[in-house]
């Protein structure tokens, strides 16, 4: 902390993790501004970091980051007059901090480390480049069907009880980034041990950066993961110019904290009692994502949990108009049909192999045939030769790429395409260009006993 500038002791109001301290008319000008930090100690002297979130006429709205357990109106408020800093080095890799930016393993002290602003501008447009490089992921339900690609933001779409933090945390493990900064957000212990876990036993945690707030610790530090894990991803991209991969879970209990937080304002809510800048609050921190002219890239994937698995609730619905596509996931694995990424054509036949684009609608075009073939199966209606292709064709993508367990490398995912096509049907029934079935279409023995075997 800084030598403080200004002290008060008035504090008028305090509502959850919320202090309102009443500024002296002529010392308003003096008042601190949106987003300086501020100290306040109670009467046994023992001091709590806040931060400055609203400012009106003679009135100064602090968020208490530890909480306002303890604290009275009688306690002592002092301004530092500078915005919060995170501490950015190749020093916190392989460290694990706290939602208000302090260390919270055994690691050595970072107190001399050079710090940067947290609430940094959006980047200048002119200094964005055009999305054009994949992210591998060794996940086939994305890198075949939905590539992710640099400078990307996009969600995934999950209810509880799917395990869409394992997934993040595979993706995490084999995604081709050179750091991957981790944001957890209302975590239970459990979720906070299996990331770490998983980092630690993949040995990937000398490239991996973790902010946590866990279930037990204040909602207001829930605030500031995304911002801290955003600011120090911006830094590693431009100045060390590296390829940043940035995991969030769960957006859904970020704006939970922020619903929290605006009623204790009494801020007026919007839908379904969330504040009306529920857009622009999201807005501010995915458009992070950049790829930079002359410098690395900043990737934002992450979590957002449905209630009720409405897609029209307020959180999903706003990150939608946001984000460039959606992985939904269902049934424990993602949904090849509801599944979007916006910018995989920026890379299929460009950076992947020239079959790309037609094994990708091929395979979905079959999968959704299945689908209705199973219908017509499920109603007990007269099922063809080619329905039973379609059948058995279902089961195997299901068995080989929806399952999220399921790691192959792009190349490899797309040659079992070819495969699980040639095992169940013949090359006329798939409809890809000559060209590419002379090419890649796999010589199996025994093609037609197969064909033969899956009608019966």
């Amino acid at each position: 902390m800084n030598t403080p500038l200004l002290r008060y002791t008035r504090i008028a109001e305090i509502t959850g993790d919320v202090a309102k301290v009443l500024v002296s008319p002529e010392r308003i000008g003096e008042r601190p501004k949106l987003d300086d930090l501020a100290l306040i100690s109670n009467e046994k002297g023992e001091p709590s970091l806040a931060q400055v979130i609203h400012l009106q006429e003679n009135e100064v709205v602090l968020q208490v980051f530890s909480g306002t357990k303890g604290l009275s109106t009688q306690a002592k408020v002092s301004f530092s007059g500078k915005p919060m800093k995170a501490i950015c080095s190749k020093n916190i890799l392989g460290r694990v901090f706290r939602g208000d930016g302090d260390p919270i393993d055994s690691g050595p002290a970072l107190r001399h480390d050079p710090k940067i602003p947290v609430n940094s501008p959006v980047v200048n447009p002119v200094k964005r480049v055009l999305a054009s490089k994949m992210i591998r992921t060794q996940v086939p339900m994305i890198d075949v069907f939905n590539c992710l690609v640099e400078s990307q933001k996009i969600p995934i779409f999950s209810v509880a009880g799917e395990p869409y933090n394992q997934l993040l945390a595979r993706i995490a493990v084999q995604a081709d980034a050179d750091i991957v900064i981790f944001g957890g957000m209302g975590l239970i212990f459990d979720d906070y041990y299996l990331f770490r876990q998983t980092f630690e036993d993949a040995g990937m945690f000398p490239r991996t950066v973790m902010y946590i707030n866990q279930a037990s610790d204040p909602i207001v530090e829930r605030l500031l993961i995304p911002d801290l894990a955003l600011s120090v991803a911006e830094r590693f991209a431009i100045e060390e110019g590296k390829r940043v991969l940035v995991l969030l879970t769960d957006m859904t209990a970020y704006a939970d904290a922020l619903k929290e937080v605006g009623i204790a304002m009494e801020r007026v809510p919007s839908n379904r009692g969330y504040l009306g800048d529920l857009y622009s609050q999201f807005a501010k921190r995915y458009e992070k994502a950049c790829d930079y002219d002359g410098g690395g890239s900043v990737t934002i994937l992450s979590v957002t949990t449905m209630p009720g698995d409405d897609v029209t609730h307020p959180v999903p619905d706003n990150t939608g108009y946001i984000t460039e596509g959606q992985f939904y996931l269902r049934g424990g694995g993602i949904d090849p049909f509801g599944s979007l990424s916006r910018l995989k054509q920026h890379v299929i036949g460009t950076e992947t192999r020239d079959d790309h684009g037609q094994v990708m609608n091929t395979m979905i075009r079959l999968y959704s045939g299945g689908q209705e073939a199973l219908q017509k199966q499920i109603m007990a209606f007269e099922l063809t030769e080619y329905d039973h292709k379609l059948l058995r064709f279902a089961d195997l993508f299901k068995q080989r790429f929806i399952n999220i367990n399921v790691a192959l490398e792009l190349e490899e995912a797309l040659d079992l395409c070819w495969q699980t096509m040639a095992e169940c049907f013949n090359r006329s029934e798939v409809l890809i260009k000559e060209n590419l079935l002379e090419k890649y279409w796999p010589d199996l023995e025994g093609e037609e006993d197969n064909d033969q075997a899956s009608t019966q």
